[in-house]
């Protein structure tokens, strides 16, 4: 399991460093004006429903299923599954996607009412280039979920990447449209059409690709419903709270949804690379095994996926929380991202780390009733989450304006993540192990000394660097903190451990 983590892990980092890159591109090209605040409402749409009918939601009732049908009924019996609910998400997508393209200014007014008329208008016509992603990425979503029920993840891992260079080549390109927007617009819908190609093949070539099927009902897909009806209403309340953040940002200064967007990335890097992964990797891990009877085994795994994450992820928390207008200065402050931008995403930057931990390891905590074909509990988990999230986000937005977003939204990932946890505990589906214990005591003292490293560090270093702060001082001394910090924590992490007699992943 450890090198599965790794491998999807790794494509992931390559999807968020060649992110990054677009980010930067974007950021040059776009700022943090109109025209970005605009972008930002057309890439999030249908984003928002990939995520409600996609991707998590999806995941946590197909993979159970058609995992437990390749143990229980064979492999044929699984790709029928499949196939009859690859051909009812097509027809249910063509649907959504005419309806959408029809009434995409009331889309629009409901996600940002708060536009002004020409920004609102850009981002009607953005948005009806952009939601074609939704089709595609949905097809992907299904066909990603049958190559990881075959231990088969690097294609859906590296579909990513694919966005990515797809954005910049279009960004590249915005000479020949009408704005930077539009070109950027069109660059989202072509990567979903690349994304499909790649993981269709990949799929094709070990025979495993969906194909349209008769439709017809059976225990599969009513016990496919059962669990797809929770896990749906549960991604509904996290886009609930998104659309949240979207709509009050959309009321604040020019500048506030983008400032929330380039924040909400980095926030993503290690969440993506890490969090994302580890439960990808999980859920069909845990699920053969609780399956063939083996909870003990279960467990174990469990335990391995949370101390990686925590480990992997818990310098980014610390990092974005000490240094996050040096990381935003070095990585975006060019062409048209000034100062004021860098400054306004940092401190949402700042208050985002604050429920990074919780939210990396969300999905390694579901995994342990979604293995259970349990899509209830976490529904119910989530809610009380983004109950607290959208209740702080009213309270805050009045003194800390876009910062309160995202300081509400790691508020309600801790709840989420803490109910969860002693609801596992009660009921016996998690055990937490001594290696994962000392693995927290371990990241904990490694966590205190980046800290120290950071704050009292970074003065020196740009005072040794030259008195005048530009792209390549912030970037200089980022480059030298991070490889100290590096350094530190991974020896105090490692010696730590090594003296409990733990070995990480273990």
């Amino acid at each position: 399991m450890f090198r599965k983590i790794l491998s999807v892990g790794g494509w992931t980092l390559v999807s968020r460093i060649t992110g990054f890159g677009r980010d930067v591109v974007m950021a040059a090209v776009l700022g943090a004006g109109p025209i970005a605040d605009a972008f930002v409402v057309a890439f999030r749409l249908p984003n928002h429903f990939r995520a409600i009918f996609g991707e998590g939601a999806f995941n946590s009732a197909f993979v159970p299923t058609y995992g437990s049908l390749r143990q229980t009924a064979g492999d044929m019996t699984a790709m029928l599954f499949a196939n009859r609910i690859a051909t009812l998400m097509i027809l249910v997508q063509i649907v959504l996607l005419g309806l959408a393209l029809a009434f995409m200014p009331q889309l629009v007014g409901l996600l940002a009412p708060g536009l002004p008329p020409a920004t609102f208008d850009l981002a009607v016509t953005l948005t009806r280039i952009t939601f074609p992603y939704l089709f595609f990425i949905t097809l992907v979503t299904l066909i990603s979920g049958v190559l990881n029920a075959n231990d088969r993840f690097w294609a859906a891992a590296a579909a990513p990447v694919l966005l990515n260079l797809s954005m910049i080549a279009a960004l590249l390109c915005a000479a020949f449209f009408p704005s930077a927007g539009h070109a950027v617009a069109w660059g989202v819908s072509i990567a979903g059409l690349l994304e499909l190609i790649l993981v269709w093949a990949n799929a094709a070539r070990h025979g495993i690709a969906p194909r349209p099927a008769r439709l017809a009902k059976d225990a599969s897909i009513g016990r496919f419903f059962r669990l797809l009806g929770p896990a749906v209403v549960g991604s509904a309340g996290i886009q609930l709270a998104m659309f949240a953040d979207t709509i009050i940002a959309s009321t604040l200064p020019t500048g506030a949804l983008s400032a929330l967007y380039y924040a909400e990335r980095l926030y993503q890097l290690p969440l993506g690379v890490v969090g994302i992964a580890a439960g990808t990797v999980l859920l069909p891990e845990m699920t053969r095994r609780i399956a063939g009877g083996d909870t003990a085994g279960a467990h174990a795994a469990q335990n391995r996926a949370l101390g990686l994450t925590l480990a992997l992820a818990a310098p980014c928390a610390v990092a974005f929380v000490i240094l996050p207008d040096l990381i935003l200065a070095s990585l975006f402050q060019r062409g048209a991202f000034d100062a004021a931008a860098v400054t306004r995403s940092a401190n949402v930057l700042s208050a985002y780390a604050i429920g990074l931990p919780a939210a990396v390891i969300l999905r390694s905590m579901t995994a342990s009733f979604f293995a259970r074909q349990d899509t209830t509990t976490p529904l119910w988990a989530s809610f009380a989450g983004y109950g607290v999230n959208i209740a702080l986000k009213i309270v805050l937005i009045d003194h800390w304006g876009v910062v309160g977003l995202a300081l509400a939204t790691s508020v309600g990932a801790w709840t989420n993540v803490l109910i969860l946890w002693l609801l596992a505990l009660r009921r016996g589906f998690t055990a937490p192990s001594r290696s994962l214990v000392m693995t927290l005591v371990a990241v904990a003292c490694g966590c205190a000394l980046l800290a120290v490293i950071g704050i009292f560090g970074r003065a020196p270093l740009e005072a040794a660097l030259g008195p005048h702060a530009g792209p390549l001082t912030h970037l200089a001394t980022l480059a030298v903190l991070g490889l100290a910090g590096l350094v530190v924590y991974g020896g105090v992490v490692v010696g730590t451990m090594k003296a409990a007699g733990v070995r990480l992943g273990r």
